[in-house]
């Protein structure tokens, strides 16, 4: 089949690639509704935009495009509203017993935190590198080339590296 026309089809795929759905909307919204609001935008986007899914490439590629347009512009359609806070107020320290495990969770919520500051494009590439994505997959996920992409994430290690530096943690 080369578009997304099926149904059953369809649900099967967004069920299978849910995870995808709940990272970026977590990326891009500090709460709960907004989060599910997000989501039924991108599932909608998704169905919407089937005919043109090309069977030649893998959906996920294809889901993660999708998905991050409608994010970005969802982001940027509240940010105007001015309903949008920075999530990085809202970071949320978990306590564990373990020493180690507080310091692990505190960086990686400190981590968040700062790739939630960046400019949208950004945060986006950041988003699909920590997913261990391939170089060429973000390329053709956000529509730029492969050096480009290469070039953005060393500038963007290079951004937090020095907010991790600065931050006193």
């Amino acid at each position: 089949m080369g578009t997304l026309t099926d149904t059953e089809e369809f649900l099967q795929l967004i069920q299978e690639n849910k995870r995808i759905i709940f990272k970026i909307c977590n990326s891009y919204c500090h709460n709960k509704s907004d989060r599910e609001d997000l989501a039924q935008e991108i599932i909608y986007q998704l169905w919407k935009s089937g005919n043109s899914f090309n069977a030649d490439h893998k959906f996920s590629t294809w889901m993660y495009r999708i998905a991050l347009n409608t994010a970005i512009s969802f982001y940027r359609k509240e940010k105007r509203s001015g309903s949008v806070v920075s999530l990085g107020e809202h970071v949320v320290d978990i306590k564990d017993d373990d020493d180690g495990a507080d310091a692990l969770q505190s960086n990686i919520n400190l981590l968040q935190k700062f790739i939630n500051e960046l400019k949208e494009l950004d945060r986006a590439l950041m988003i699909l590198y920590l997913e261990e994505k391939s170089y060429g997959e973000i390329a053709e996920i956000l529509g730029i080339t492969e050096t480009n992409v290469a070039t953005k994430i060393s500038r963007n290690k290079e951004k937090l590296k020095q907010k991790f530096l600065t931050s006193n943690h």
